[in-house]
């Protein structure tokens, strides 16, 4: 029996991580990816758009790719070339060998694609500017997605940015505050799920590489420098995937074992707590105390699924089954 397919848009800064994601979405058997548009976050958006496409083709996938937004909508614009390289792949060398982008911007890509696919998924990997521009252009299409899946925040602890900040959301709070003010079926995956057992360690990294394929070992290779990057910054050994656990929450929502739904908040106003997603967990911004600071979130009446915890055994099945060549048997 063949399975049901689902279409996925898939908003991205592609860098690292992101390219692990989208090769888990491309080779996934019952999903047809309708487009990829890139955002500027990690890198610029041109070169997210040649990872994309790199990616793509490593993968033997005609997904189109469009570029977007090179900048946020207010604040300058901040990358993460620290983290992951100048070229956002560990500066390995990588370039596509056939493709270029689409010639359509990325904000018309989006709200084309929704409109011509009602109900599919929309999973964002990175600051959130060409959705925000998209609703902002047409703010019917938050009704034609059936799961807004967003890689951002840090709704239970440190962010990985700031203190109080993750840095998808914080690059551009305002174009976050937009996209979960929309109505969107909001499912946020916090910077806090990859961090700990979810972390892909020494041992995973060599089941990765004994699969013996270019794609296993590109998943690995350009991780080299964000893996460097995150033992800097955490301490933590490893390499951490954010936006690969958030595909496989998009893919299979059941690895996730603790959701809830929450209103949620973006700040904006401060430079301290910039970006910090807020999130009633409590279910008390209704009380008196706080109804005028929350009345947007209350008066749009949309609350966002939340996930708080992961099966990390069932995320790193996902990721290896997905990194297996063509075939072969988990």
């Amino acid at each position: 029996m063949l399975p049901v397919m689902r279409t996925f848009l898939i908003d991205t800064d592609v860098a690292s991580d992101d390219a692990v994601a989208l090769i888990m979405a491309l080779r996934a058997p019952d999903v047809r990816v309708a487009a990829i548009t890139t955002v500027a976050g990690n890198v610029d958006v041109h070169q997210a758009a040649r990872n994309g496409l790199y990616t793509a083709e490593l993968c033997g996938s005609d997904a189109p790719v469009y570029v977007g937004a090179e900048k946020p909508l207010l604040r300058k614009y901040q990358n993460a070339t620290w983290f992951h390289g100048q070229d956002g792949l560990g500066d390995h060398g990588y370039a596509p060998k056939r493709r270029a982008p689409e010639s359509l911007h990325a904000v018309e890509a989006i709200i084309q694609t929704i409109e011509a696919n009602p109900g599919l998924v929309l999973v964002t990997l990175g600051p959130l500017t060409n959705v925000a521009l998209a609703l902002s252009k047409k703010p019917s299409i938050a009704a034609k997605v059936s799961r807004c899946v967003i890689m951002g925040g840090a709704p239970c602890c440190e962010g990985n940015v700031t203190p109080a900040a993750e840095y998808n959301i914080w690059v551009d709070p305002e174009a976050a505050r937009i996209v979960v003010l929309s109505g969107l079926p909001v499912e946020l995956i916090g910077w806090h799920l990859c961090r700990g057992e979810a972390v892909v360690n020494d041992r995973d990294i060599a089941q990765i590489l004994a699969l013996n394929n270019d794609i296993a070992r590109f998943a690995i290779e350009c991780n080299s420098h964000a893996r460097a990057a995150y033992k800097m910054q955490t301490g933590e050994e490893g390499i951490s995937l954010p936006d690969p656990v958030c595909m496989s929450l998009a893919l299979n929502p059941g690895i996730g074992t603790n959701w809830s739904d929450h209103y949620l908040e973006i700040e904006t106003q401060s430079e301290l707590t910039r970006g910090m997603t807020v999130v009633d967990r409590l279910n008390v911004a209704a009380a008196d105390r706080n109804q005028a600071a929350w009345q947007p979130a209350l008066h749009k009446g949309h609350k966002a699924k939340i996930c708080w915890t992961l099966d990390t055994t069932r995320w790193k099945q996902a990721l290896i089954a997905a990194l297996q060549s063509p075939g072969a048997v988990s």
